[in-house]
């Protein structure tokens, strides 16, 4: 009977710049402990990743620069690679999309849809400008938003609002090529038909979500495109760098990279086969009937791997060739912040993996990380937190334990394992609280709750301080060295079952502890038990963590706040007393309210205001879910002239304010003022 095999894939990052750490938090340090831990398992497992290396963001990169994108993928994909290996991530492979290997792989998907007629080729009109002589993608194109007014809209989608709109209702439309005003120009493209693969999604979503707990937020992103209703979706484009369309007639179109893109997971586990020197051997991972495939994400790409990507995969299936799995469960992230706000190239805010790994080692970074990830709620790094994560936890707690415990067998042992003797009631909770942590983080790790599973090594290391503290060696060392050697001789054991655990998490600190040990990592549900035999030579010890000092990160501080102030800064404009009379804010109740398909900012609303009621589309969803919000009494504008927003009016404004940490809260009064009463 075939083993399991486990096929993990993390999202592959565009190569248009550095790699930043709310990428980290997103999909690969998480993917990377759930490997490393599955490989401790004896699992057969693979780790795939490489470079996004097509689209627009590429071609803008390299138009700023006046380069050619080929230079820019490999600057960036070298960058990349180098920031993740000095991070430690343990990808079997980091491909690339620009490889021989992928666009084979991708225009094999292509023609087969095609030659089995399940391609609608359609004709529509793209904007085109006269002065370059191209056809203009949708990120080269700005103008104002038909809805909401905001001036740096792109031809199809307002990122102010959120609303989609046809190319032709965008006003003053510009290309950001040559600066001219474009003309819509009839076009053909292939659409693959989404929508034909909807009940098989609802069914396929419905039964991974029962039977393998996919995460909420990740049900509820699907179930908000399925409620729409699926479309056909264009897979090429007219753009001169991609993979091109294998026909003829087709000169100056590339496969969408939404399209090829998920297909670099398929061409990289090719690439790794001929590299092993077996090329069936990505068959077993890819069409065995006994993988399971787990694709690590940030929220932003749920919708093409778990409806995309399934319903592609779906269409090749229904073909003659050999079944592809579909993903068995997509543990995505929500996003990590910095200092309470958005990373941002543009504004320079955040820091790049690269850099920061010039400034501190990996693994204080990958244990802040893993202790905060955004797995349910965005989250933030705070210059403060790492500080303290690394001096209070990883120095105070793990490095003291195992320090002190060394410093006193190689004083008092000759640096040897002690004999254990007789066990007191404190010996035996110990020993059997280590023996139940490998299952215990083991259940965390496999449901994907990465988070909590590092939480609770580190309440192991709290446990063996404790331990060590309550049985005081260096008293006993005087008054009984039979109990202070088995004092010693359990903590040893313990820190090798630290060792172990925390491998996935810290591997470079990891590395250095069974230095010290003098001994070798062993399977996973073996390390809870005695791995360190009487009398074992033990090695010298040495500091793990050192401690980040107060000026190191005030200048980091002070960088950022340089960093920051190039943010303009709102003017406040004066009005008068009649002015300010003119806006109505009344206080309304939530009686009901849920989330806006398609958007992860709004929420809509019904409001009553005093027998009135009304509906609101408010930006707020990323900070209340709808049933925090409902049945509270808020403050709205009440005389707000109507406004759409993705297709649903608004009628009216709720108000809210942003604290220090980028959070939003909504103005709320006591249920003692009763709804409608006007504010003054």
């Amino acid at each position: 009977m075939a083993t399991e095999k486990i096929l993990v894939t993390s999202a592959l990052p565009y190569a248009n710049g550095p790699i930043h750490l709310g990428h980290l938090s997103g999909a690969y340090l998480p993917a990377d402990i759930y490997v490393r831990y599955q490989r401790l398992k004896g699992s057969d497992i693979i780790f795939i990743c490489g470079s996004d290396e097509h689209g627009v963001p590429i071609t803008i990169s390299a138009d700023k620069e006046d380069i050619k994108p080929q230079q820019i993928i490999d600057r960036y994909h070298n960058i990349n690679k180098e920031a993740f290996k000095q991070f430690g991530m343990s990808f079997d492979i980091y491909s690339r999309t620009s490889l021989p290997i992928h666009h084979e792989t991708s225009k094999e998907f292509f023609l087969e849809f095609y030659n089995r007629g399940l391609l609608k080729e359609k004709k529509t009109n793209q904007f085109y400008d006269k002065k370059a002589k191209m056809f203009l993608p949708d990120r080269y194109v700005e103008g104002t938003c038909p809805n909401c007014g905001f001036e740096e809209a792109r031809s199809d989608e307002c990122e102010n609002c959120g609303t989609l709109y046809d190319p032709s209702e965008l006003k003053n439309p510009i290309s950001k090529i040559t600066g001219e005003a474009p003309v819509l120009k009839e076009t053909s493209h292939w659409f693959f038909p989404l929508g034909d693969y909807q009940s098989r999604l609802e069914e396929y979503i419905n039964y991974s979500s029962d039977k393998y707990g996919w995460k909420d937020n990740v049900i509820q992103y699907c179930k908000g495109w399925l409620k729409d209703g699926l479309k056909d979706r264009a897979i090429t484009r007219d753009l001169d760098w991609g993979v091109p369309v294998p026909l003829k007639g087709a000169e100056g179109k590339v496969l969408y990279v939404w399209f090829e893109a998920v297909l670099g997971y398929i061409s990289a586990s090719k690439e790794l086969s001929k590299l092993k020197g077996k090329d069936d051997l990505w068959r077993e991972y890819w069409q065995g009937e006994k993988t399971k495939y787990i694709a690590f994400i940030g929220k932003d790409n749920v919708v093409f791997h778990c409806i995309i990507f399934p319903a592609m995969l779906m269409a090749w299936n229904d073909g003659e060739k050999e079944k592809y799995i579909l993903p068995q469960n997509v543990p995505a992230n929500e996003f990590l912040n910095f200092e309470g706000k958005k990373f941002s190239k543009s504004r320079n805010w955040g820091i790049d993996v690269i850099d920061f790994l010039k400034i501190f080692p990996a693994d204080p970074l990958r244990y802040t990380l893993a202790a905060n990830l955004p797995e349910s709620r965005d989250t933030d790094f705070m210059w403060s937190e790492f500080q303290a994560r690394n001096n209070n936890e990883l120095a105070d707690i793990l490095g003291n334990f195992i320090n002190r415990t060394f410093t006193f067998v190689q004083k008092h042992f000759d640096g040897k394992v002690p004999t254990r003797h007789e066990l007191l009631p404190i010996d035996k909770e110990m020993i059997e609280l280590v023996s139940g942590y490998p299952k215990k983080v083991s259940e965390f790790f496999e449901s994907y709750k990465i988070r909590d599973g590092v939480l609770e090594i580190i309440n192991l290391a709290r446990a063996g301080n404790k331990y060590f503290n309550d049985s005081e060696p260096w008293k006993t060392i005087k008054t009984d060295k039979e109990r202070c050697a088995t004092t010693l001789n359990v903590s040893l054991q313990a820190i090798y079952t630290l060792g172990e655990l925390l491998s996935p998490v810290v591997p470079f600190s990891s590395e250095k502890i069974f230095k010290m040990l003098n001994a070798d990592l062993v399977k996973w549900f073996d390390s809870g038990k005695d791995n360190l035999k009487e009398g074992h030579q033990l090695n010298k010890p040495e500091i793990l963590f050192t401690k980040i000092e107060d000026e190191v990160i005030a200048k980091q501080k002070e960088s950022l706040a340089a960093e920051g102030a190039e943010v303009p800064k709102a003017v406040e404009e004066l009005i008068t007393y009649d002015d300010f009379m003119k806006t109505h804010l009344k206080i309304a109740e939530v009686i009901e309210a849920e989330r806006v398909p398609k958007s992860e900012k709004l929420l809509k609303l019904k409001i009553k205001i005093g027998d009135e009621e009304r509906q609101i589309i408010a930006g707020i969803a990323k900070h209340y879910s709808p049933e925090d919000i409902k049945g509270k009494k808020v403050v709205v504008v009440a005389n707000l002239k109507p406004a759409k927003l993705m297709g649903l009016e608004s009628q009216g404004m709720v108000l809210a304010v942003e604290n220090e940490k980028g959070e939003l809260q909504v103005l709320s009064v006591d249920n003692s003022v009763k709804s409608g009463v006007r504010v003054k």
